[in-house]
């Protein structure tokens, strides 16, 4: 390969990778114009803009319930990350050729309080979230957490079946 081949080669390359660059910041500024972002307290809080279109909040209740579920979550997220935690070493011990059956015990009490105090959290949760809500919204936030709690029952009981012997 002489010397003006391989100019060509590397300067051809280059030009690629420019084009490549320019592409992807443009798909990059174009989603951000187009506003494609998660707002805050978006989707990662779960149902967020199912609660705020299904209650026909208006601005300030939408504000003050993103503010509520952020709260929420960041208050539940240690007794998540124990549990988590807690489940690590629950299939350690369980996988032990010879299991203590006390640790294993101490291990699911451990577990149940984090789920009992996330539970006792929720309910709080759910009482300051029906603050928010007129008598009418508050009827529809029922409705709608009733729905949510049976769609995630069936959703287990659905798995637990396909994974039935």
């Amino acid at each position: 390969m002489n010397f003006l081949a391989s100019k060509r080669l590397v300067t051809a390359a280059l030009v690629l990778l420019a084009l490549c660059n320019v592409t992807l910041l443009s798909v990059v500024l174009w989603q951000k114009s187009c506003g494609l972002r998660n707002p805050p307290g978006g989707s990662q809080y779960g149902h967020h803009r199912t609660f705020i279109e299904s209650l026909a909040l208006n601005k300030s209740q939408a504000l003050s319930f993103s503010k509520l579920r952020q709260e929420h979550f960041n208050k539940v997220r240690p007794e998540m990350e124990s549990i988590i935690l807690l489940k690590k070493e629950l299939v350690e011990e369980s996988l032990k050729s010879r299991p203590e059956g006390n640790k294993i015990d101490t291990l699911v009490s451990r577990i149940g309080a984090h789920q009992m105090s996330i539970e006792r959290e929720l309910a709080f949760h759910f009482h300051e979230l029906g603050k928010i809500c007129t008598p009418t919204q508050c009827d529809s936030l029922k409705e709608l957490l009733n729905q949510i709690s049976a769609h995630k029952h069936a959703m287990r009981t659905e798995r637990w079946i396909e994974h039935r012997p």
